[in-house]
Formats: structure tokens, C-alpha cells, sequence
């Protein structure tokens, strides 16, 4: 039952922070969605398919096709071809990409030290370890697709 709860707080939280995200970067053009999509690419240590990225999001592949697709159409990613796959291309961060970041970041960071004020630093790192290994054995489990049954 305490795992229950955690995830109804996780549901909760993220809706908020999906709400404070657009805020914060729509004076960028940029939204929550966009401005994951951008995170994804830049902390990549190398250029990834699409397929990568959203499998690395937890995100499926069209939803983030799309995102990048319309990243590129403004100019803040490109696509450059794959050694290995010819038709999945490799995303990478365009100049305009990362000075957009550059900016993303730095409304980003006095929003972040207010949220941690008066929370211990302990504490966030042991809640970001439970989620690390949440991630982990939902991504491992056997019969988990995404889908629910109906009735």
C-alpha cells in the first residue's frame, strides 16, 4: 500500500510540474514536453535515433518522433544520418538548440534552489534512488506493454 501511495503522489507531482515546466519556458517558446525532448538530446553523450531517446524517456517513440520533428522545423535540433540504420536518423542539438538550453537552464536554476529550500538534500537523493530502481523493474517486468486490458 505505501507503494500505491507513492504513485498517486508521483501522478499529482507530475501534473504540477508538467504546469510549472510550461511556465517557466513558455516565455522561451518552449513547453514541458519540448523542453524534455531538448533535456533528453543535450544529456545524451552522442547523437541517438528518436527510438533511443523516447526508450530512455520512458516515452513512446511517435509522441517524441513528433516533438522532434517540430524541435527541427524551428531549428533547434537536426537530424544527420546513422552509420548504423539508414532510415533512423541521429538527433543532435542545433546551435539556436543549445543557446535555447543555455536559456532553459538559467530561469531553471533560482526555480530549483526555491523548490529545495528547507528540504534536506539527503532525503531527495534517497527518493531519487527509490525511482531509479522503480524505473528499473517496471522497465524488467514481464507482461508490462504499456496497454490496459478491458473488461
Amino acid at each position: 500500500m505505501a507503494l500505491s501511495g507513492l504513485f498517486l503522489e508521483i501522478f499529482r507531482a507530475n501534473g504540477r510540474l508538467v504546469a510549472a515546466g510550461d511556465k517557466l519556458v513558455s516565455p522561451l517558446g518552449l513547453t514541458s514536453a519540448r523542453w524534455q525532448v531538448l533535456g533528453a538530446v543535450a544529456m545524451s553523450s552522442a547523437p541517438q535515433p528518436v527510438a533511443h531517446l523516447a526508450g530512455d524517456m520512458g516515452l513512446a517513440r511517435q509522441g517524441v518522433q513528433r516533438i522532434v520533428n517540430e524541435l527541427a522545423d524551428q531549428g533547434l535540433l537536426a537530424f544527420e544520418d546513422n552509420p548504423r540504420h539508414r532510415r533512423a536518423k541521429l538527433v543532435q542539438l542545433t546551435a539556436d538548440g543549445k543557446a535555447i538550453m543555455a536559456a532553459a537552464a538559467k530561469v531553471q536554476r533560482p526555480w530549483v534552489d526555491d523548490l529545495a529550500a528547507d528540504l534536506d538534500a539527503g532525503k531527495i537523493a534517497i527518493a531519487a534512488e527509490v525511482l531509479k530502481a522503480l524505473w528499473n523493474r517496471l522497465d524488467e517486468e514481464p507482461g508490462v506493454d504499456g496497454t490496459l486490458e478491458q473488461d
